[in-house]
């Protein structure tokens, strides 16, 4: 049986992650500059099955708007040249022998609102993802009361406690939000 303290912990831990999730999805949205984190979507058939690019090669920037891909195998370079080129991110590699360079092209002003929009969507999905967990930590509170396990006064108490743990994790969404906006409009 939980107590009021691991319920709450718990739920702090999930929201935690759920933030974590949205940080490394905001990775994968274009900016306008090189971020390594662009390609972390990426997936390469390789050996027979599919595995992330950074399993295949170093992903590094070579400067603010060139992304490199220090590719190990030499029979690999095709391939992942190939699923760089079809992964929808609007970019066009060159090879230079194992080392493949990727021009970051600067955003039009039509891409950066979808993207704009996106980063809205997934900050959404994250703070439902935040509101879920309050509800399940809630619910965890309301049985331990039935239970006769906590007073109905540590059980209004927890219940605050986790509505501030929600707006906590809520505001930062908002923040980090804000921010990645910021980074997309930028030119």
């Amino acid at each position: 049986m939980s107590t009021v303290k691991e319920t709450l912990s718990d739920a702090e831990s999930r929201m935690q992650k759920s933030i974590e999730n949205v940080r490394h999805e905001f990775a994968a949205i274009r900016t306008g500059k090189a971020s390594a984190g662009l390609l972390d979507g990426i997936k390469v058939e390789a050996y027979g099955q599919a595995m992330p690019l950074k399993q295949v090669g170093n992903v590094g920037t070579l400067d603010s708007r060139t992304l490199t891909v220090q590719v190990w195998d030499k029979g690999m370079v095709a391939t992942v040249e190939k699923a760089i080129r079809d992964s929808n991110l609007g970019l066009n590699p060159a090879t230079d022998g194992q080392t493949i360079r990727i021009p970051v092209p600067p955003l039009t002003e039509e891409r950066r609102k979808e993207y704009v929009k996106v980063t809205k969507k997934q900050a959404e999905e994250g703070k439902v993802a935040v509101r879920n967990i309050r509800r399940d930590a809630n619910h965890a509170i309301d049985k331990l009361e039935k239970e006769k396990l906590i007073t109905e006064d540590e059980k209004a108490r927890a219940k605050k406690d986790i509505d501030n743990l929600t707006h906590k994790y809520e505001k930062s969404l908002d923040e980090l939000t804000s921010k990645k906006e910021k980074e997309i409009m930028e030119v």
